[in-house]
């Protein structure tokens, strides 16, 4: 900063000209600061941006389902009756002859097993020998699976091959107890979890180094959102390596410098920041009466009025005695009804003007008195008359 001067001011006014001195220092100091933040806060990334990583999936980095047939055995009188489940019996029949014991011809009443299924997710590139959690649930008229312990079961993906093998004692949150005149139920004790409770067996083949090329694929598809990535893909790069296909795909090219660390690339890619693009939409639950609304939610010059017809009942019963020293009077009740009409006289109609925004609509709805089941109707009634510019999706 280059030295004040102070040539300008008379010399017979040595204090006004210190304080004059000070003042454009400040200014100039004020302004070196208002100058700073400008700078800082522009170079932040926008509030809307998010991680490709949280946006997109990468070709070939999926999860598999597997499924699995088991019994459960230890439990406390609270599994299968195995007259009203029959595959509980076959089951442990079959198990018992392969381990050497023929129950066939006897009548078993035994209440300690149950049928269950097994179910797990296989992450992506999954080793040989790694664990992964599953989840136990009753398939007859088992009460609880409290206390009991799953014996080997294999779990089968898509293709019928057999990718993991689960065992172990169960996990299981809930609880039942019951009297001969009360019963308590907490949770769902009919289902239950092992962690760590199936080893992996057989690893699927997929190497990300052969790849040549990968495929990005959108979450919520859009289009802007995808030519937003491969924008933003190859400023990162610095090459023109990424192209979107369609509104849910993106192809990259892996560069040929990059094939030998495709780790490396993906880890690059994932922490790309992106400000995802969304249609207008508005979501609404029926059942529960929740109503979601985009921020791109617009509406026409609509005019709204709502009101509804209540009437209500009160009924207010007396008692009506005799006069004292009557002969012949008896107490009787008296019925008293007070009827109240509500026609909705003091609910007006309500005007919102184009292109209101989704608050503007929401503090107009809501000045006019109307809560969330009414608001349904409207928002309903608005999209029928072509007012409302945005998807109405009800679940």
């Amino acid at each position: 900063m280059p030295p004040l001067s102070l040539t300008r001011l008379s010399p017979l006014s040595p204090r006004l000209a210190a304080g004059g001195a000070r003042r454009f220092l400040s200014q100039r100091l004020m302004i070196a600061a208002l100058t700073i933040l400008t700078l800082t806060f522009s170079s932040l990334p926008a509030q809307a941006a998010s991680r490709l990583k949280d946006v997109v999936d990468f070709e070939g980095v999926r999860d598999n389902m597997l499924i699995g047939y088991g019994l459960v055995v230890g439990l406390s009188g609270t599994g299968d009756s195995l007259t009203n489940s029959p595959f509980t019996e076959t089951s442990l029949v079959g198990m018992l002859e392969r381990l050497g014991v023929n129950t066939r011809g006897t009548s078993m009443k035994t209440k300690n097993v149950a049928a269950v299924m097994v179910t797990a997710t296989l992450p992506a590139f999954s080793s040989q020998g790694s664990r992964v959690d599953v989840v136990v649930s009753t398939l007859g008229d088992a009460k609880s699976l409290t206390g009991g312990t799953l014996l080997v079961t294999p779990l089968l993906g898509a293709d019928g091959e057999v990718y993991a093998v689960a065992q172990g004692a169960l996990a299981v949150g809930g609880f039942s107890a019951q009297g001969q005149g009360a019963s308590v139920t907490k949770g769902v004790p009919t289902s239950g979890r092992i962690a760590n409770g199936a080893i992996v067996e057989r690893e699927i083949k997929f190497r990300l180094a052969d790849l040549g090329s990968m495929r990005l694929s959108l979450r919520n598809p859009d289009f802007t959102t995808a030519n937003r990535v491969a924008h933003a893909i190859n400023q990162q790069l610095k090459g023109e390596v990424a192209v979107a296909q369609d509104a849910a795909t993106v192809r990259v090219l892996v560069p040929d410098a990059r094939r030998h660390n495709i780790v490396g690339l993906l880890t690059e890619i994932e922490q790309i920041q992106v400000s995802p693009d969304q249609v207008a939409k508005v979501v609404i639950d029926e059942q529960s009466g929740v109503i979601v609304m985009g921020e791109n939610v617009r509406i026409n010059t609509v005019a709204i009025a709502q009101g509804n017809l209540t009437i209500r009942i009160t009924e207010t019963p007396q008692v009506s005695q005799p006069a004292p020293l009557s002969q012949g009077g008896t107490t009787q009740a008296v019925a008293r009804t007070a009827i109240n009409v509500d026609e909705g006289e003091g609910k007006k109609m309500g005007v919102l003007s184009g292109g209101v925004s989704l608050q503007d609509m929401v503090q107009s709805l809501n000045a006019l008195g109307i809560g969330p089941r009414d608001m349904i109707t409207i928002l309903q009634s608005i999209k029928a008359a072509g007012a409302l510019q945005a998807d109405l999706e009800v679940i």
